[in-house]
């Protein structure tokens, strides 16, 4: 009994299958047992986001939201900081916060 290249093949790629899911399955298992306690990201889920509550809201409008104005500005934003023209707190990269810059403390002490 000797197996040619295609039954070779097709058995091997098989095996892959199987161990994909095997794996797949394994992987979303480990994460539902996931303590709930467990990393950083938990406390920044419950902190209110302006931003993305925004963007839900133009994604339940659909088609609409393309004639919305507010829309329209809440993709500008996400768009700028995905490209990191801007920080999340809606400052331009580069720009140097009013209380940070060197100027600010001997404008003050005058």
């Amino acid at each position: 009994m000797t197996m040619d290249g295609k039954t070779l093949a097709r058995a091997v790629g098989v095996i892959f299958v199987a161990a994909a899911i095997a794996a797949a399955a394994l992987g979303m298992s480990r994460k539902e047992n996931k303590p709930a306690g467990e990393g950083a990201h938990t406390t920044a889920g419950l902190m209110p986001n302006p931003l993305r509550d925004g963007l839900r809201r133009c994604q339940a409008l659909g088609e609409a939201a393309l004639r919305d104005d507010g829309c329209a500005q809440l993709w500008t934003e996400q768009r700028d900081r995905f490209l990191g023209l801007k920080e999340p707190s809606g400052r331009p990269i580069g720009e140097p916060d009013a209380s940070q810059s060197p100027g600010a403390a001997t404008r003050g002490g005058q």
